[in-house]
């Protein structure tokens, strides 16, 4: 009797925390799944002049590869590139070579036109589904923790580590305040000044310091007496955070889709506050009490620890959104800064490097885990899969488009499915990826909020 109470504690705690469970989807969730359609407004400056080079791309893209495919590639490019930063660069002190910089900025790019075409690809061939929007946020939200290191180690912010935590742990916080609106008001908003024009601010700063050398950006500014050039990225980051936080939270403290202004899934507007704030919040006290400066010394390897658990949450969130579900606010990806605050608190004999490492394993794994289990659920449900394109899809989508042309306005546009009657896909499948083409209605009007509804970000 004591043995099956303890089993049963053990898988209750295990539930509570997810570190396993069979199925991290219930049936419920995985229907809610099945409505959800992806809503996106954008107004960026810079998405309209980089349209053209989206559109060739993905127009000379073989089309039996995946969408899904194509956003992990780009994802293992921008990882790969930056690590060779922090190999040469790890406590973001040490100058970099120019031609690591380099390859960093080309990693950079191919990421963001990876990621800007994956959309294109599923409606090219008929594959939109809620899966692929899951799939992209989550390399987004990996990504954003190496962008940000990178341009960093670019700059050799290392010598000023607090403003290094501010810098990544801000962009964090911002993509993860982007999803949380998104989750409050059901669509995912995109300012003037978003996530294209940091990225390509990001590819500059690579630039200038292969062109001119990660030294650069100690140049004082003339006529400003001790005021370094890179005391302006700090300035513009600050700038850009404060204007798209107050957007968010505008959005946010206006009142959700809910039912009494409540989130999309019936939550308080303020319950996401909670599971991001347990990662940061220990983060920062870890930071500012370590006797052995863990962080100050090993700078990266701290950012690339708390982001994998910072990326864990905000999957969670965008996971949370799509099914229409509450929030948890425990997570098995908290264990790994656990490990260290309590090795902190206690002052146990083993050196907060060795922890730091374990820490990192442990939140990469997890968040690998629980990517790779919910993924396979929603494949599962949706009949398809992950990675490839069914051949008899493929090739009816060679057959359409070798009689038409990519639409210019793809990314900003109206997909009204709604409205046109659905046609089977296995019984037409050229007459289905046909309609799936001519819903795409292109926005022109500049005073036009362009809204996006589709099933594939």
């Amino acid at each position: 009797m004591v043995i099956k109470f303890r089993i049963d504690t053990c898988e209750r705690f295990s539930e509570i925390v997810m570190f396993y469970k069979d199925k991290l989807l219930s049936p419920a969730q995985l229907k809610r799944l099945n409505d959800h359609k992806y809503s996106c407004s954008s107004i960026s400056l810079v998405d309209p002049l980089l349209q053209p080079w989206w559109n060739w791309l993905v127009s000379k893209t073989p089309l039996w590869i995946a969408p899904n495919l194509i956003t992990i590639l780009g994802l293992i490019v921008n990882i790969l590139t930056t690590l060779i930063l922090v190999w040469y660069s790890p406590d973001a002190k040490i100058e970099a070579p120019r031609w690591a910089c380099f390859v960093c900025a080309l990693g950079l790019f191919v990421y963001q036109s990876l990621d800007a075409i994956d959309g294109k690809q599923a409606r090219r061939t008929g594959t939109s589904n809620p899966l692929g929007e899951l799939f992209d946020h989550g390399c987004d939200s990996i990504s954003t923790v190496f962008v940000a290191l990178s341009a960093c180690i670019a700059v050799q912010l290392g010598y000023y580590p607090s403003w290094m935590f501010f810098q990544c742990f801000c962009a964090m916080t911002l993509f993860y305040c982007a999803h949380w609106q998104t989750y409050v008001s059901g669509t995912l908003r995109f300012g003037k000044i978003d996530v294209t024009e940091a990225q390509i601010t990001i590819i500059f700063i690579h630039l200038m310091s292969a062109i001119f050398g990660p030294s650069v950006w100690m140049t004082k500014i003339p006529f400003l007496e001790y005021i370094e050039l890179r005391y302006l990225v700090g300035l513009f980051t600050i700038v850009m955070a404060v204007i798209v936080i107050y957007r968010n939270f505008v959005i946010v403290f206006t009142g959700g889709i809910g039912k009494n202004g409540s989130t999309c899934a019936g939550t308080s507007v303020l319950s996401p506050v909670i599971p991001f704030s347990l990662v940061i919040v220990p983060a920062f006290i870890i930071y500012r009490k370590s006797v052995e400066h863990v962080y100050e010394n090993h700078p990266a390897l701290y950012i690339l620890a708390f982001g994998m658990a910072a990326a864990k949450v905000t999957n969670r969130l965008v996971v949370a959104h799509m099914t229409k579900n509450e929030l948890e606010y425990l997570d098995s990806a908290l264990i790994g800064p656990a490990m260290l605050f309590l090795n902190q608190y206690f002052n146990f004999f083993i050196q907060e490097y060795i922890v730091l490492w374990l820490c990192l394993v442990w939140v990469s794994l997890d968040l690998l885990r629980y990517s790779s289990q919910v993924c396979l659920e929603i494949c599962d449900h949706l009949k398809i899969q992950l990675f490839r394109i069914p051949a008899g899809k493929a090739l009816s989508a060679s057959v359409f488009t070798s009689s038409s042309t990519t639409t210019a306005g793809e990314k900003n546009a109206s997909l009204l499915l709604t409205s046109v009657p659905r046609i089977s896909s296995r019984e037409h499948p050229v007459l289905y990826t046909s309609q799936q083409q001519h819903l795409l209605i292109s926005s022109d009007d500049e005073n036009q909020v362009p809204l996006l509804d589709a099933e594939h970000s």
